[in-house]
């Protein structure tokens, strides 16, 4: 991974701090994209922050440009941004949930990949690497409308990886059971954290894909669900 340059969504949050800190351990260049970010949150040399947001297509294109303004290409893109709401069957469950999940789970994935797909060509071994969901693949009561955002983010790395084989780009999927993230434990407190998922097993699933070795691996859907 050395010099290769890695935009990293949502790089601060609690599977993102994971996958920025392995990446910038291997030697890539990582900027690192969320809301609120700034330099001091990773104090490397090889890391930059890079404040926007993916709400919008505008938003989207405006963050790849300064990547691209500031190193001269995109390499790799990990894509960790997302968000729950759950706990409703389909038939309780209002329009303001329905869209949000759509909003968080797929609609800012669709604007970065259309962003960074031009980029991800040029580079002749670009990387689309976006966390989805078990529930992608395996819906369950109550989880409905982020279930079906989830699947649909599937579907979308799917095409990518078939749209863009020809120029040696690769999309991929992983689909995290319950990770064991700070957020998390907050949420389900009497939990047994010792069966979720660790974030840092991900982000070394991260890791493999986004370098030489996963070059092979493309429009896979990875499963990684801890011992639940």
């Amino acid at each position: 991974m050395k010099d290769k340059v890695v935009l990293v969504t949502g790089a601060n949050g609690g599977l993102g701090k994971c996958v920025t800190e392995s990446l910038l351990e291997a030697g890539a260049i990582v900027a690192g994209v969320s809301r609120k970010i700034q330099q001091s949150d990773f104090p490397n040399t090889r890391f930059d922050p890079f404040p926007g947001d993916l709400s919008s297509g505008e938003g989207a294109d405006k963050i790849v440009q300064n990547v691209v303004a500031r190193f001269g290409r995109v390499d790799v893109v990990v894509h960790t941004v997302g968000g729950f709401a759950g706990g409703k069957t389909i038939s309780e469950t209002d329009d303001t949930i329905f869209d949000r999940m759509l909003d968080l789970n797929l609609k800012n994935a669709f604007f970065l990949m259309r962003a960074a797909v031009p980029q991800l060509r040029k580079s002749g071994r670009g990387r689309f690497i976006a966390i989805a969901s078990r529930a992608a693949v395996e819906p369950g009561r109550g989880v409905g409308a982020y279930g079906a955002s989830k699947a649909a983010l599937v579907s979308l790395v799917k095409t990518a990886a078939a749209e863009n084989q020809d120029a040696g780009m690769t999309a991929n999927a992983i689909l995290p059971g319950t990770m064991d993230t700070p957020a998390n434990r907050q949420s389900d407190p009497n939990a047994d954290f010792s069966k979720w998922v660790q974030p840092h097993n991900v982000a070394n699933l991260v890791l493999w894909l986004a370098s030489d070795y996963g070059k092979d691996m493309n429009g896979a859907v990875i499963p990684i669900y801890g011992n639940l």
